[in-house]
């Protein structure tokens, strides 16, 4: 809570005057603090009178946090198929659950679930804990979220992770705050504390601009969404064994405010591409206009492969939004991105650093986007383009 020295308070007026939140006013000449203070600690480094200070419950709110062990993934499953990301995320969960030498547990939700679980186990789960429910056949965040919620409740683990995808997204936060959890959202970065076993949770920050380690050290269970693409799935291993549990949960779980009526999938010729293709030729606001794509679209057809841009090129109108890369675009991970007239902010690199072989040509040859490039070009994009395109032509 934020505490007022009232017999320190000058009543200068300078909290009130620099307060984001309009939390704090001068009254009779005292601070006075309201509801909506976020304890950001504006004012506190201000107040040059000192009379204010933040007072913060380190005690964890009375939680045992020997209590919680074990590493837990939540693997999406929808339209039929695992999404590509459960896996993703079973990678990252067995490096974790290995460092801290506990179990790798994956949930699994929904109907029809019939050999599922056995492919979890086969890319790193040792455990699979199975609800397969005609109610969970159809989305819905109060269900989801009340069925995920009454497992962690019995179980206690101290890490869930989940997909930053739409489903992700929308029922995961819903989880966190029942359980007055802390959660990060988008991470790229996951590792663990040595010393006490907290989880490092890397995540993009201020417009991209800066990477923010959180860390949860007094609640458990630790919670966060990662982004797709950005971890690596383990090669799968049929041999593995692991427990497959079956889970009878609460019916009252099971009971929805929503009834869907139907589900209809959209596809995006588009986004589909760039996710599946070996092969993407990025463009950025070095390639100047749309003709400069065009040259773009022409070396990925010889490549066999997608066009991409950075927010730059998308916000000019020379190319569509379902090409953007970056972290307010796609994550992509091809065996091969051509990055082309692109400076490499950190915004874009975000969705792109997973691939397996980046080649960069810009004329700066201080430009970021060389830092993370396996091979470089320092050149004209209008003078290299060409070359490689007419040396393709001739094979």
């Amino acid at each position: 809570m934020l505490k007022i020295d009232t017999e320190a308070c000058i009543g200068c007026g300078v909290c009130e005057d620099n307060c984001a939140f309009g939390a704090i006013k001068v009254e009779d000449g005292c601070a006075v603090v309201g509801d909506n203070c976020t304890l950001c600690g504006t004012c506190v480094d201000l107040c040059e009178a000192g009379a204010l200070s933040i007072e913060r419950d380190e005690s964890g709110s009375g939680v045992d946090l020997s209590e919680w062990s074990g590493i837990w993934v939540y693997a999406e499953f929808r339209h039929g198929r695992l999404a590509p990301v459960a896996l993703e995320l079973l990678g990252a969960g067995r490096r974790l659950a290995d460092d801290r030498g506990v179990p790798l547990t994956a949930v699994l939700m929904g109907s029809g679930l019939d050999g599922v679980a056995d492919t979890l186990i086969a890319h790193g789960a040792d455990r699979v804990l199975v609800v397969d429910r005609p109610e969970l056949a159809e989305f819905t965040d109060d269900v989801y979220a009340k069925v995920l919620e009454e497992l962690i409740r019995k179980e206690k683990p101290e890490v869930v992770l989940a997909g930053a995808t739409a489903i992700g997204r929308s029922f995961i936060p819903r989880v966190a705050n029942s359980l007055t959890a802390g959660l990060t959202a988008d991470c790229t970065g996951l590792e663990v504390r040595k010393e006490d076993g907290a989880l490092l949770q890397t995540r993009p920050a201020f417009g991209g601009n800066i990477m923010a380690t959180i860390v949860c050290p007094n609640h458990r269970p630790q919670m966060a969404t990662v982004r797709p693409l950005v971890m690596r799935p383990l090669p799968e291993d049929p041999s593995r064994r692991g427990e497959i549990v079956a889970v009878d949960p609460d019916p009252a779980s099971l009971e929805s405010r929503v009834k869907v009526r139907k589900s209809v999938r959209e596809e995006s010729a588009d986004m589909a591409n760039l996710q599946e293709v070996d092969v993407i030729v990025a463009g950025g606001r070095g390639m100047g206009g749309e003709k400069g794509f065009a040259m773009l679209n022409e070396l990925a057809g010889l490549l066999g492969g997608g066009v991409a841009a950075s927010r730059a090129a998308v916000d000019s109108g020379w190319i569509g939004y379902a090409h953007q890369v970056g972290q307010t675009g796609r994550t992509v991970s091809p065996k091969l991105y051509i990055a082309c007239g692109i400076s490499g902010a950190i915004q874009h690199v975000i969705g792109m650093q997973a691939s397996d072989t980046v080649i960069a040509i810009n004329r700066d040859g201080n430009a970021p986007i060389f830092d993370i490039a396996t091979y470089g070009v320092v050149g004209d994009v209008f003078e290299v383009l060409p070359k490689v395109i007419e040396r393709l032509r001739q094979g």
